[in-house]
């Protein structure tokens, strides 16, 4: 199969195909960039957007591997064995693609690319073997300054000395610009696909003390007055309709670690409880979670700039196709794990080991209820800027085009040039290109609609109707067309739209179940 999509590639040749470069944060909420409403400063971000487009409803899959995996594969993460499905696959993203399940680096490599990858992997096999050129995957998820686990080009690294500290963001950073750098000495003359996938702004919370210092009194009035402020900023942007939901008080962790809670010691909280019912010492260290949370933010929106800059002094940048999101909406996890933490470590320090809870969670995904591996638009909705001046229309604004990470596999191939042949898939692969909507035309038509399953919540969208589910919840349906934010239930008052959405996700789950048990 995979033969067969090289000559369809070969086929195909262009001298203009762009450079591609394709950023992902980690846990990153929709409102938590200056252009998506919040108030951390995100300059270099908030420039992409205002000289590109801003997706406003692109989605994720609720959870970083099987987003990665339907991102890099075109597939839904179940179709490929990349999600739990029952009798074929393990959940904790263990489960092996099949081998009619490429990655977009080995089908733009017989195109002429160039393929580096730098950062987080989280997908199945070596990268090298993927199909990437080089590589520096970060599999240590619990240091930010000494990683004990990671390697370049699939060989081990030896860990970093804790004497002489690093920040992981920078060193992501690092060798994606050093692969660039060689692009542009030995390889000028071909196109270049970069994915930058940060580890930013994932738990454990951690960050140079002075940025950190920075945001420090910025969060102690509370999670609600910063809520609110961000929502202002959003309704200006006139692209949220709809109310804001009240924030779910009961809703805490997707999983229980009591005794995580109980390290943290008395300022940690599981909860989004009103702010005034917070002691002082809770108040102080939520306030402290946030601002380390808003300075890796503000420190990955610097490193985005770095690898602007970059592709500035090669000439190249106009000619390159620039995509930034996220994996998952902003988490309400809390755990410690790796070194542990220290009470009386500075907050974001290597010793501390912070995450970002329910209440700033709540914040972080403003206006959207529920968070990461929900898939409420709290935890699916993702910040995304697109930015192309040779291939799209873009003024700084909004584009309404719903959209799926797997929908960037066939929009990658079509910028690329690729034969619309190379991109069929066997099974057919369910996304569609998204550059005619990009320029303002008419989209193809979707074969499967949008669809979700993850730790069993589910969801179905189809145009402006979304149905969803929480674990073990009766289905709830909404008009995301009226009410964005999914505070209206319909289900009962449109018991026919429900059930046929109903209907509509078992058909395609038996449907991605059958592509799962394929051995073709």
């Amino acid at each position: 199969m995979l033969a067969a999509i090289m000559l369809l590639l070969c086929a195909d040749a262009s001298p203009t195909r762009p450079n591609i470069l394709v950023i992902m944060a980690d846990d990153l909420g929709f409102s938590d960039l200056g252009c998506m409403g919040g108030e951390i400063p995100t300059p270099r971000l908030d420039a992409l957007a205002s000289s590109g487009t801003r997706m406003a409803r692109m989605y994720n899959t609720a959870r970083c591997w099987p987003t990665r995996s339907a991102l890099l594969a075109g597939y839904y993460a179940q179709q490929i064995r990349r999600d739990a499905v029952p009798g074929v696959s393990p959940s904790g993203g263990q489960g092996k693609r099949p081998p009619w399940a490429p990655l977009l680096p080995a089908m733009l490599k017989p195109a002429g690319y160039r393929n580096y990858h730098s950062g987080k992997w989280h997908v199945d096999g070596p990268r090298l073997a993927g199909g990437f050129d080089r590589s520096y995957s970060m599999e240590d998820h619990d240091r930010f300054f000494y990683p004990k686990n990671h390697f370049e080009d699939d060989a081990k690294l030896p860990p970093v000395d804790p004497s002489k500290p690093v920040y992981v963001t920078e060193t992501i950073t690092d060798h994606a610009l050093k692969c660039l750098a060689d692009h542009s000495t030995n390889h000028a003359g071909k196109p270049f696909f970069s994915y930058v996938a940060y580890t930013a702004p994932h738990f454990p919370l951690m960050a140079p003390a002075a940025v950190v210092e920075k945001h420090r009194k910025r969060y102690l009035e509370g999670w609600e007055k910063a809520r609110q402020a961000r929502w202002r900023n959003q309704q200006a942007f006139g692209i949220l309709n709809g109310k804001l939901p009240a924030v779910e008080r009961g809703q805490g962790p997707p999983y229980p670690f009591p005794k995580a809670i109980e390290a943290l010691g008395p300022g940690e909280v599981n909860l989004p409880l009103d702010w005034g019912s917070l002691t002082p010492a809770q108040r102080s260290f939520q306030a402290d979670k946030m601002a380390v949370h808003a300075a890796m933010v503000e420190v990955m929106d610097t490193q985005v700039g770095r690898l602007i800059d970059a592709i500035v002094k090669m000439g190249r940048l106009d000619d390159t196709l620039v995509i930034f999101l996220s994996d998952n909406g902003a988490s309400a996890e809390i755990m410690v794990r790796g070194d542990g933490h220290d009470p009386a470590a500075y907050p974001g320090s290597a010793a501390s080991y912070l995450c970002l809870g329910p209440g700033w969670s709540t914040v972080a995904n403003t206006p959207f209820r529920k968070h990461k591996t929900w898939v409420h638009e709290g935890g699916i909705a993702t910040a995304c800027i697109v930015r192309w001046p040779k291939g799209i229309r873009a003024n700084g604004g909004w584009n309404g085009t719903p959209a799926h990470v797997v929908d960037l596999v066939p929009t990658l191939l079509a910028a690329a040039g690729v034969s619309p042949a190379a991109m069929e898939g066997q099974p057919p692969r369910p996304g569609v290109n998204l550059l005619p909507g990009l320029r303002g035309e008419a989209m193809p038509a979707r074969s499967t609609a949008l669809w979700w399953l993850h730790e069993g919540n589910a969801a179905v969208s189809e145009g402006n109707l979304k149905l969803v589910r929480a674990k073990g919840q009766p289905w709830e349906l909404y008009d995301l067309a009226s009410d964005r934010a999914e505070a209206t239930d319909l289900a009962r008052a449109r018991p026919a739209d429900a059930g046929r959405l109903a209907k509509l996700w078992e058909t395609q789950w038996a449907r991605f179940q059958a592509d799962a048990k394929s051995a073709r």
